[in-house]
């Protein structure tokens, strides 16, 4: 049984003007020819969720923009310690998809001012290390949030928190959708607004700091610290012990 949500309507994106769109936002920065491969998680179980609904409108961006994606469903996902050792196929797919990935995106909606339980167990179950493998460490991250009410940015701020802990390079640009109930149509696509061209942006930014840090991120992430525990002097190839064999 997959887990990943299937993204209908994936190249029709209604609310984006094509006048202003960079199919290739990193052009440049580095070599782009290999897909970003991104992955996508949202903090609702609701059957109208507005994060999944804002994820998939991601997700089709990213798509546009030449990335990989996958949206990870939640849906029968335990709570981290439910399940003795974490041994429970939806915590295996999650973490393998952590692998996989270069980048995330994480959308959680504001509820009592913070992120969801639903979101805090995804990350959760996200360890440092797994054998030596580290499924967050040196990828970007880009987090969003939706309110029912007016914007607030306690999600957001959280989620910025958290990508830190897990050693993610979260990007500067977020996003922040107010009422969002009033931001989609019956059709379940969002409507043309600021909000929409903010993920726009953020989907850009995303793309391109993927890009630019993925020839240096095994450098980037080295530490004194784990080359000493591990044992490994300054003069031999340490990437492993940076990535875990990513």
């Amino acid at each position: 049984m997959s887990r990943l949500r299937h993204l209908r309507d994936a190249d029709v994106l209604p609310a984006l003007d094509p006048a202003f769109v960079i199919r290739r936002p990193a052009i440049g920065l580095a070599d782009d020819q290999s897909p970003p491969r991104i992955l996508l998680l949202y903090g609702s179980l609701r059957e109208r969720s507005f994060s999944r609904l804002c994820v998939e409108e991601a997700a089709r961006l990213l798509q546009l923009f030449g990335a990989e994606t996958r949206i990870f469903d939640p849906s029968d996902l335990p709570l981290p310690d439910q399940v003795a050792g974490d041994d429970h196929p939806a915590v295996r797919e999650l973490r393998d998809l952590s692998m996989w990935s270069e980048g995330h995106v994480w959308c959680s909606p504001e509820r009592h001012g913070q992120i969801t339980g639903v979101m805090k167990a995804q990350i959760d179950h996200l360890p440092l290390s797994i054998g030596g493998m580290r499924p967050t460490q040196g990828r970007t991250l880009a987090v969003m949030q939706v309110s029912a009410g007016s914007q607030s940015f306690n999600s957001v701020n959280t989620l910025r928190l958290l990508g830190r802990w897990m050693r993610m390079f979260t990007i500067p640009n977020q996003s922040s959708v107010a009422m969002a109930y009033k931001e989609f149509g019956d059709d379940d696509r969002m409507r043309p607004s600021s909000y929409y061209d903010r993920i726009v942006d953020v989907m850009e930014e995303l793309v391109r700091f993927t890009i630019l840090l993925r020839p240096h991120t095994d450098q980037l992430v080295d530490r004194y610290s784990e080359r000493k525990t591990a044992g490994v002097r300054a003069t031999e190839d340490h990437s492993a012990v940076a990535i875990g064999g990513r």
